[in-house]
């Protein structure tokens, strides 16, 4: 029998999946004795994870239901198989990342501002300095969206995310270049290396990566300067992976927008110079937080069960790469 360990307030309803003969052992929030695993099951960022998995014995495989595993590795020995749950978010990530980039060139952020105000302004009443106007445009037909149609939208980390945010943005007619750790053909991926002379031919840039040591500050004051004026930075990834006090500066010179569902320091403390940054919309980490989500992680999680039950290969296996 082996021994699944589950938070102890998970639902049953999420555990109608597993196998019958797997033990399911609800691990308490506050720990103060030993619990003997197999299987830990980590559904959330949880904050006390090191400290629960102190008292966790016998435990030969974690598995996280979230794709970034950063806050896992610095405390998990590596005799530990560690899986992660790449693949579950690709829906709600990349449905996030196509709201953020139509709210962002629609300026629904503006809009919302406007009828808390209850004002209504349209026309030539407010720019942000970002369309090159002239001819017709000018004056009384001014907008104050842009369309997506046209777009060059270069994704930052291609891996199942990111596929799907291609997926999702082909309808609208956009351009797509891709960007991951190595180069590779079908379709065509650039590596790396190559981001900087990639940055000023997009409009759009979204970074969907995991935080590595190699990506972590891979957007910074020089990368930020290659983007076009007005193109629009996208951060469905982790917040260091942008550098703050950089972003910050280019957002308040008007030189780009931003979307971001992470940032750094997160949370994002009252009173941070993010919060009131023009052309900045911002949302609390919730890009893969749906109810659907939770029903796929623990899809995945039961038939990750059964594979280590039957002696199966483990799907998803962290690599020394950190992914």
């Amino acid at each position: 029998m082996v021994r699944v360990g589950v938070d102890e307030s998970l639902s049953d309803e999420l555990l109608a999946g597993f196998p019958h003969d797997a033990e399911i052992v609800r691990v308490p929030r506050n720990l103060t004795g030993t619990v003997e695993v197999d299987f830990w099951i980590l559904p959330f960022q949880r904050r006390d994870a090191a400290e629960a998995f102190s008292h966790l014995r016998g435990v030969k495989v974690v598995q996280s239901m979230m794709a970034g595993v950063d806050w896992i590795t610095p405390w998990l020995p590596r005799e530990v198989t560690l899986c992660d749950g790449r693949g579950i978010h690709d829906i709600s990530a990349s449905e996030w990342v196509l709201t953020a980039i139509l709210s962002s060139l629609k300026q629904f952020p503006l809009y919302r501002d406007m009828q808390l105000g209850e004002q209504w302004k349209g026309q030539a009443s407010v720019s942000d300095g970002f369309l090159n106007e002239s001819g017709a445009q000018v004056g009384q037909y001014r907008v104050l969206g842009d369309d997506l149609a046209g777009k060059t939208v270069l994704i930052v980390g291609y891996g199942s995310i990111g596929a799907a945010i291609e997926t999702r943005l082909a309808p609208f007619g956009v351009q797509i270049l891709r960007v991951a750790r190595s180069a590779r053909q079908a379709p065509e991926v650039h590596a790396v290396t190559d981001l900087r002379k990639l940055l000023p031919e997009a409009d759009v840039v979204v970074a969907i990566v995991p935080l590595t040591a190699e990506t972590r500050g891979l957007i910074g004051a020089t990368e930020l300067g290659l983007m076009k004026h007005g193109a629009l930075l996208v951060n469905a990834a982790r917040g260091p992976v942008v550098v703050t006090d950089a972003l910050v500066e280019a957002l308040a010179a008007h030189r780009i927008c931003a979307a971001l569902d992470v940032t750094d320091p997160e949370p994002l403390p009252a009173g941070h110079p993010l919060w009131l940054a023009p052309n900045c919309l911002i949302t609390p980490h919730v890009g893969g937080s749906t109810p659907q989500f939770i029903h796929r992680a623990f899809r995945f999680g039961a038939e990750q069960v059964r594979r280590f039950i039957a002696g199966k290969p483990l799907e998803n296996v962290v690599t020394e790469a950190g992914y």
